[in-house]
C-alpha cells in the first residue's frame, strides 16, 4: 500500500494544527490567518479545478497568494504574470502557456479573500507541474519553465536544513511574486515550513527595519540600500539570518552588512530551471562571494575547466521537467548523461565551497591565453572606495583575443588608478585594459546588470 503524498504546502494543509495567528501572513500591511487563506484558496480551487493551467496577475497582494495557493490545491499549473508586463510580453505568456483562465485584480476571474467554497481534492502527484515560470528572454522569446511540485518540496526542504528554517521564524521580504525568489522561497517556503510571513509590499530599508523578522530575503540592490541607511541596517541586528540572492552580492555590501548588523549574510545560488541548488549554511562559514555547498541530493561538476574555472553543471531533485512545448531547447539544456548546463562559470574551492564568476556567454573572458571570470574583477573594482557599481566585459582584441573592459560608476578616481588597483589585488593579467565611467549601469527588475545594454567601448 502506498503512503499518502505529503502535501506541498505542509503547514497550510494541516490547517490550524498549531498556533494560527490572525497575522500569520501579512502582505503590504494586510494580515490574514492561515485558516482565512486556506478558505479563500479553496474557493479559487473550486473555480479553476480541471483547467490545463491558470495565469495569475502576480501583484504583491494577498489576492495573489490566494490565487496561487488555490491553483496548487487544485493541482492546476500556475503561470505568474508580471504585473508590469507590456502587452506583447503578456500576450506571449498567455498564448505560449495556453492558460485558460486569468486570476487577479481587473482580470476575468477576480479573487475575493472573503469567498469560501466547499472544496476538497487529493494532493497532486509530485511529478505534476506546479508553476510555469517564464525566463527573461535574453536569447529570444521567454520560455516557459515547468517546475514540478516535487522539485519545489525538495528545494524548500533543503533550504530549511541549510538555514535552520523552522515554524518559529518570521520571514520578511518585499520581493516580486513572479520569480523563484519572492514566490517559491518567499511565499511557498513560509507555507511549507509554517513560519510567519511579512511581505512588505516594497523592499525598502524602512519597511525591513520595522518588520521585526528573524529571517530576511533580499537581492543585492535591496541590501545596498539597507547599508546606506545605517539606522535601518542596525535595526536588523536582531535577525537570525540575512539571505541574499538573484545576483552576486558585492563584497563591500557583504562587509557593511556584517559591520552594521553584526551578522554575515548567507548567499545562495539558483536558476529558474533549477530552483536553489547551492547555499552557505546558517551553521557554517560565510565568505564574501561564496554561494556555498550543494543542497541535499544536488551534485555539481565543472566542465572544460582551466585554471580552476569551468562551466557549472548539476543534477538533483530540484530541477525543472522541461521548457513548455520546446523539446529541442530542453534537450539542449542537458548533457548526454543528464546533467543540466547552467551556463554559469564557477570555481570550487578545496573545501567544496562554490563561487560563481559569471555567465559563460558574457562573463568568461579569454585574454592573452588566460580565462578570467568577470565577477572576480568586478568585486575587486567594488573594493575601491570610490566605486559604487561595476560591470566587466571582454571586448575583441587583435593581439589578446579579448581585452578586459570595465564600466564603473565612481567619483574622484582616474582610469589609471582603477587599473592599478585591480592589478595590485588580483593577478596582473586580470586588470582592465580600459575603464569607462557611467552615471548608472543598466539593470533589470531584479537588479542584475544588463551587460548587453552597455554602450559600445
Amino acid at each position: 500500500m502506498h503512503e499518502p503524498t505529503v502535501p506541498l504546502l505542509t503547514h497550510l494543509a494541516a490547517g490550524a494544527s498549531g498556533a494560527d495567528a490572525a497575522d500569520a501572513l501579512t502582505v503590504a500591511g494586510r494580515p490574514c490567518s492561515r485558516e482565512e487563506l486556506l478558505g479563500a484558496a479553496r474557493a479559487v480551487a473550486a473555480r479553476v479545478a480541471g483547467a490545463s493551467c491558470a495565469a495569475v496577475r502576480a501583484e504583491a497582494t494577498l489576492e495573489t497568494v490566494v490565487a496561487v495557493v488555490g491553483g496548487l490545491l487544485a493541482g492546476v499549473p500556475v503561470v505568474p504574470l508580471p504585473p508590469d508586463a507590456g502587452p506583447a510580453e503578456r500576450d506571449h505568456i498567455l498564448r505560449d502557456s495556453g492558460a485558460e483562465l486569468v486570476l487577479g485584480a481587473g482580470e476575468e476571474l477576480p479573487v475575493d479573500i472573503r469567498e469560501r467554497a466547499d472544496w476538497s481534492g487529493p494532493e497532486a502527484d509530485p511529478g505534476r507541474t506546479a508553476l510555469i515560470l517564464y525566463t527573461s528572454g535574453t536569447t529570444g522569446s521567454p520560455k516557459g519553465v515547468e517546475v514540478p511540485r516535487g522539485a519545489i518540496a525538495a528545494g524548500l526542504d533543503g533550504l530549511a536544513d541549510a538555514w535552520q528554517w523552522t515554524a518559529e521564524d518570521t520571514l520578511v521580504h518585499g520581493l516580486p511574486l513572479f520569480h523563484v525568489h519572492g514566490l517559491v522561497l518567499g511565499v511557498l517556503g513560509a507555507l511549507r515550513t509554517g513560519c510567519r510571513l511579512v511581505h512588505t509590499g516594497r523592499p525598502t530599508p524602512e519597511a525591513y527595519a520595522a518588520a521585526g523578522g528573524s529571517l530576511y530575503f533580499g537581492v543585492p540592490t535591496v541590501w545596498s540600500r539597507v547599508v546606506r541607511d545605517h539606522a535601518a541596517a542596525r535595526a536588523l541586528g536582531g535577525a537570525r539570518l540575512l539571505v541574499s540572492g538573484s545576483a552576486a552580492l558585492p563584497a563591500p555590501v557583504f562587509r557593511d552588512l556584517e559591520r552594521l548588523t553584526g551578522s554575515r549574510p548567507v548567499e545562495r545560488y539558483g536558476m529558474t530551471e533549477t530552483l536553489i541548488t547551492l547555499s552557505t549554511r546558517a551553521d557554517g562559514e560565510r565568505r564574501p562571494g561564496s554561494v556555498g555547498l550543494p543542497l541535499p541530493g544536488v551534485r555539481t561538476r565543472l566542465t572544460a575547466a582551466e585554471n580552476g574555472i569551468g562551466e557549472l553543471e548539476l543534477c538533483g531533485p530540484t530541477l525543472f521537467s522541461g521548457y513548455l512545448g520546446r523539446p529541442e531547447a530542453t534537450a539542449a539544456a542537458f548533457t548526454e548523461d543528464g546533467w543540466f548546463r547552467t551556463g554559469d562559470i564557477a570555481t570550487v574551492e578545496e573545501d567544496g565551497m562554490h563561487r560563481i564568476v559569471g555567465r559563460a556567454s558574457t562573463d568568461l573572458i579569454k585574454s592573452g591565453g588566460y580565462r578570467v571570470g568577470a565577477g572576480e574583477v568586478e568585486n575587486a573594482l567594488l573594493d575601491h572606495p570610490a566605486v559604487s557599481e561595476a560591470a566587466v566585459v571582454g571586448v575583441p582584441h587583435d593581439d589578446l583575443g579579448q581585452e578586459i573592459v570595465a564600466y564603473v560608476v565612481a567619483d574622484g578616481v582616474t582610469e589609471r588608478a582603477l587599473i592599478d588597483f585591480v592589478a595590485s589585488h588580483l593577478s596582473v593579467h586580470k586588470r582592465p585594459r580600459r575603464v569607462r565611467f557611467l552615471a548608472a549601469l543598466p539593470r533589470n527588475a531584479m537588479g542584475k546588470p544588463q551587460k548587453k545594454l552597455l554602450p559600445p567601448v
